[in-house]
């Protein structure tokens, strides 16, 4: 390629950017985005009201009428269950309880040393896979792993002599294009079960969906992109970046003995928890079990955001006294206090959305919607995985105009889960198609806070770097990923491989 054609590529891929920047940036803040989605609903369930407007649900041949909230019982409606939206909506208490139990270990320090204590044991020829690894697996900490994980990976990068800014495009591309997988149940499962399950009691109570519904795909999601991300960083990033010839950057610092100890003895702790726990489903007629004496349903997943809120608030105090961050029992309830803090604004954003979707699902705009949607596709024979794959390119789109992933579910949800619900497809494969489109564009969107962040530590070791830079970088790895993760949707979904304990491509 010539000098001339690259320019002319860069700079049509820049009027490209700024106007999806520009774009976003006309949207409002994801609280009073659902709060002028609410009173959108409002007067749009009154207008089609007036016209008599209903649909005949599929199953039970019922006739749907869309009701108006501008009316008295639409009144009353807004007014008496307001609270109740907001209090009984599925996502508030899971996530808050895992929070309780992930931020304790967080602000104990714990999950920092975990990621330096991987990554710098690792042989050099593993290092960019460890820090994939790590990045992926550093959504336990949530939104915290964009902060952490980049820089310490460009610290090894440096620190091992190969070029800090592919480490550090190797440690955002875990954390933000695989920020949905892992190997373990995340906040992350549990938020948007919730919001599923929601949305599906208004259709089929009868249908829930839990955090480890999608838990199989993702165990597979995390190796197959550990490679693939390690790949791109080795064949594609670091040949374009050459040698560092820089002189900023510092190097990783170890990991002391006392933090060393405390990491040890999370680990005892935590295989402790676990021995525990597989015993305690093992014994003979065992309470985790059900009746027939099997798990898929069981006591053991109905409880396990209760279960991983313990696991993390072992490890986390195991951690925290043995690095004396934990001398009394205040400690804890300060820390865990400090992770709430910052979960206040998850909190203001669930009020508004938790009325957005309980308007939506009173008045019948959503039933109407995917009745019509999912006739609509089925005329065209429009009903097989490429709508599905469709769905999923769609949403990799809104991404860069909506970062936050549950706002995001939160407005998609209501629409086409019940949508695909009428062509038998099950929720919680919907939502994986959801969350690998969802995770691969966090990395290039403008509208990602942690852009700005990641981009001022890549000026540490190139101070004339920009946006333009940053995104250049990353979107290899956000291409790739979504197509790798696309196909290995399809191999679930063909091959019948379950996406989660007995969780299949359709409804049973």
């Amino acid at each position: 390629m010539s000098k001339t054609t690259e320019e002319k590529n860069n700079k049509g891929m820049a009027r490209f950017l700024n106007g999806v920047e520009k774009l976003g940036n006309k949207l409002p803040e994801p609280f009073m985005l659902f709060v002028y989605l609410a009173v959108f609903t409002i007067f749009f369930s009154w207008i089609v009201s007036l016209f008599g407007v209903s649909v005949e649900e599929p199953g039970t041949g019922e006739e749907v009428a869309i009701k108006s909230l501008v009316s008295g019982e639409g009144l009353e409606y807004i007014l008496t269950s307001m609270l109740d939206n907001f209090t009984g909506f599925a996502p508030l208490g899971l996530v808050l309880a895992m929070m309780l139990g992930i931020g304790l270990a967080d602000k104990v320090g714990l999950l920092e040393t975990a990621i330096k204590s991987t990554i710098l044991k690792a042989p050099k020829s593993l290092v960019t896979y460890a820090i994939i690894l790590v990045g992926i697996m550093g959504n336990l900490a949530s939104d915290a792993a964009f902060v952490i994980v980049p820089p310490l990976a460009a610290m090894v990068f440096y620190t091992i002599g190969r070029h800090p800014l592919a480490g550090l495009a190797a440690g955002f591309a875990g954390v933000g294009s695989g920020f949905t997988a892992n190997f373990i149940i995340t906040g992350t499962d549990a938020l948007l079960a919730g919001i599923s399950t929601e949305v599906m009691e208004g259709l089929d109570s009868s249908i829930v969906v839990t955090p480890v519904d999608n838990w199989y795909f993702m165990i597979a999601s995390v190796v197959v992109l550990s490679i693939t991300g390690a790949l791109i960083t080795e064949k594609i990033i670091e040949p374009r970046l050459g040698k560092y010839e820089g002189e900023g950057g510092s190097e990783l610092e170890q990991v002391t003995e006392l933090e060393q100890k405390g990491f040890r003895n999370a680990i005892i702790t935590g295989a402790i928890f676990l021995a525990v726990l597989v015993a305690a489903i093992a014994w003979p007629n065992s309470a985790l079990r059900s009746e027939e004496g099997g798990l898929v349903p069981s006591p053991f997943l109905d409880g396990i955001v209760p279960i991983i809120l313990f696991f993390f608030i072992a490890i986390g105090i195991a951690y925290g006294v043995t690095v004396k961050k934990i001398e009394s029992t205040n400690d804890i309830s300060g820390y865990m206090g400090n992770a709430m803090k910052d979960m206040s604004g998850f909190i203001v954003l669930i009020f508004a959305a938790a009325q957005f979707i309980a308007y939506f699902d009173w008045t019948n705009i959503g039933t109407w919607v995917a009745v019509s949607g999912a006739n609509t596709l089925e005329a065209m024979n429009m009903t097989g995985l490429p709508i599905v794959v469709g769905f999923s390119i769609l949403t990799a789109f809104m991404n860069l105009l909506i970062f936050s992933g549950s706002a995001q579910w939160a407005l998609e949800a209501p629409i086409f889960l019940q949508m695909f619900y009428y062509l038998d497809y099950h929720p919680a494969f919907i939502q994986a198609a959801y969350r690998i489109a969802d995770s691969s564009t966090n990395i290039i969107t403008p509208m990602n806070p942690y852009i700005i962040v990641v981009l001022a530590f890549m000026r540490e070791y190139n101070k004339k770097a920009g946006l333009g830079t940053l995104i250049s970088l990353m979107l290899p790895y956000s291409v790739i990923f979504f197509a790798i993760w696309i196909v290995l949707l399809l191999v679930f979904a063909i091959f019948g491989i379950p996406f989660g304990p007995g969780v299949d491509m359709y409804i049973n």
